[in-house]
């Protein structure tokens, strides 16, 4: 690792590795002869061809003492012909005659440190510092020679003696953590990354970066160190965005917060990089301080970025669980008149939501019905979404009275699972049909045709236990629910003919079997009983195939085999057979397991 420094407010210092650089300087300026001769000593010297190159450059000297370029191309090419000390004689001609060219002081200290000279390297870089007393520029270029030469020590010597020379604390901080992080100190890298960002705050996401590569069993002194005390507020935001880097989340707020409690646009910025950052960590910690970041930063920035900022808050609070933390954000953009209609259109549906999605429906209810700033569109989609939540809750009555006037097909499929549930079977098939195959979404299309084919197998107009089961499957009850859907099983077991048995106790099955371990035996003792009484209805292959799959889940391939030979072998026009040969295929390892 190199020493790097980065100077905002001076001119771009000229190095000897720009190669590209100065083969473009040459390339584009006026083809003088001197230019010229660059150009084609560059050519050379791209071709390998270090001798003659180092002619050319030594001849445009002769020619023009002061020419920079080509005492940088012979600083390249002599190393290689191990006669670098040819360039002492030709760069003390060249200081000598441009004393106030910091350029050429630099090639002729580096050629000393290259030579191995460190006296004569001391004598020029001391009478550059006295030519001019404020520049950093002979430390540091004497501190980076001596790096390449892997003299790390004489490097931090001479970084530090700058240091004391003028007399600037953080001065050669970024140099200096270079080294420390090279020895293995980096509880010193980081005392001088947060001496520096005094001087060079654009250096934070530098500093951030170096730091976070720190062994893991350095953190946590890391962290202490920076966040000791009152630390000033890049400092805070270092150790802030370490601790995050580090998966501290809800302690690096905690450490980065105070860094932007006053406004300024310096603190907005820092807000808003904090929960970028805070994005990539794909955690309920991380996504919660985000949101705290998000909503901090809204209130640094006008409308309406503080709008959007919120409205980002909120969905960052709920990805997180913070259903509070959500309502509060939103409560703020639906209070704010000044806040543009669609903004707070979007302020108050969202709300809503969040209320709906938290289970408080009286309070999302009453917002829905009384907020005429709703988007007609979202209101429909929001009264859906709370009919769903009521009959998840139980409330039937509720769920139905809010469909009262709702003639869309949406509304039609849910008035079907609500006559569903209170065991009116016949009417909820005709709801069923009504709303046909594309109300919802795929999801739910799919959910209606599995009922569909369940209520077809079933007796009866009524059936007030299988309804019931059905509401306790449907509000997130399953193990009960298995215990219902049995009982159920077990009435019609006495209706003549016992129709719509096998259907009910293969969905009990089914849940039972999504339960996992716990209720994997009741499964299959389910599917047992399917297979065993189910004669040749369609519920036998379908609980024999997911006895199947429920086998090889458990790694008993054998008996998966068995059960997937007898449902092709014993039900040959079943439209279940082609899929059961796909898995006998699977599980003979005949194509790969999926």
């Amino acid at each position: 690792m190199r020493l790097r420094h980065v100077e905002p407010r001076r001119q771009p210092r000229i190095r000897r590795r720009s190669v590209l650089g100065f083969a473009m300087l040459t390339l584009l300026a006026p083809r003088s002869a001197p230019a010229q001769a660059i150009g084609q000593g560059f050519e050379l010297e791209r071709a390998g061809q270090f001798e003659q190159a180092a002619s050319i450059y030594l001849a445009t000297l002769r020619a023009d003492p002061t020419n920079l370029s080509a005492l940088l191309g012979l600083e390249r090419v002599l190393p290689g012909l191990n006669r670098l000390a040819e360039l002492v004689p030709v760069a003390q001609r060249a200081a000598a005659a441009s004393p106030a060219n910091a350029a050429l002081r630099a090639v002729l200290l580096r050629t000393y440190v290259g030579i191995n000279e460190p006296d004569s390297a001391r004598e020029v870089a001391r009478r550059w510092a006295a030519a001019a007393p404020r520049d950093e520029g002979p430390y540091r270029e004497w501190a980076m020679a001596l790096d390449d030469q892997r003299r790390h020590d004489a490097a931090r010597a001479v970084l530090l003696e700058g240091r004391r020379a003028l007399g600037r604390p953080g001065a050669f901080g970024i140099e200096l953590a270079a080294l420390s992080e090279r020895a293995g100190d980096w509880e010193g890298a980081a005392r001088e990354w947060a001496a520096a960002l005094e001087g060079a705050p654009v250096q934070l996401p530098n500093a951030a970066s170096e730091l976070a590569q720190a062994p893991e069993a350095q953190r946590e002194r890391i962290a202490a160190l920076l966040a000791a005390g009152d630390p000033a507020p890049l400092v805070r935001r270092l150790a802030g965005e370490l601790l995050l880097a580090w998966g501290a989340a809800e302690r690096a707020w905690a450490v980065f917060a105070p860094s932007v409690a006053t406004p300024s646009a310096d603190a907005a910025y820092a807000v808003r990089r904090f929960a970028d950052l805070a994005a990539a960590h794909d955690t309920p910690a991380a996504r919660r301080v985000r949101a705290l970041a998000l909503a901090r930063y809204a209130e640094l920035v006008p409308d309406p970025v503080a709008v959007r900022a919120r409205t980002d808050a909120a969905r960052a609070f709920l990805a997180a669980g913070d259903r509070e933390g959500a309502r509060a954000v939103l409560d703020q953009v639906a209070r704010d008149s000044t806040a543009p209609a669609d903004a707070q259109a979007l302020a108050q549906a969202a709300l809503v939501q969040t209320l709906i999605e938290s289970g408080q429906l009286d309070e999302a209810a009453r917002r829905l019905a009384g907020d005429n700033r709703i988007a007609d569109e979202d209101r429909a989609t929001l009264r859906l979404q709370l009919v769903r939540a009521r009959i998840a809750a139980g409330d039937l009555d509720g769920a139905g009275a809010m469909l009262a006037r709702d003639s869309s097909v949406e509304a039609l499929a849910l008035e079907g699972w609500i006559t569903l549930y209170r065991g009116r079977l016949k009417q909820a098939w005709q709801l069923f049909l009504e709303a046909g195959p594309y109300a919802g979404d795929h999801r739910e299309a799919t959910e209606r045709s599995a009922m569909l084919a369940l209520l077809q197998q079933v007796p009866g107009d009524t059936f007030p236990e299988l309804g019931s089961a059905l509401l306790t499957l449907a509000r997130g009850d399953s193990a009960r629910a298995v215990q219902a859907l049995r009982l159920a099983a077990g009435k019609l077991q006495a209706v003549e003919g016992g129709g719509g048995r096998s259907d009910v106790l293969l969905l009990a099955g089914r849940v039972a079997a999504r339960l996992g371990p716990s209720q994997r035996d009741t499964a299959v003792a389910l599917f047992a009983e399917v297979v065993r009484t189910g004669g040749t209805g369609a519920a036998a292959p379908a609980a024999e195939l997911e006895w199947a799959r429920l086998l090889e889940g458990q790694l008993r391939t054998a008996e998966a085999i068995q059960h997937l030979e007898h449902l092709i072998l014993s039900y040959p026009g079943s439209a279940l057979v082609p899929e059961a040969r796909r898995e006998l295929a699977r599980a003979k390892g005949v194509i790969p397991k999926s």
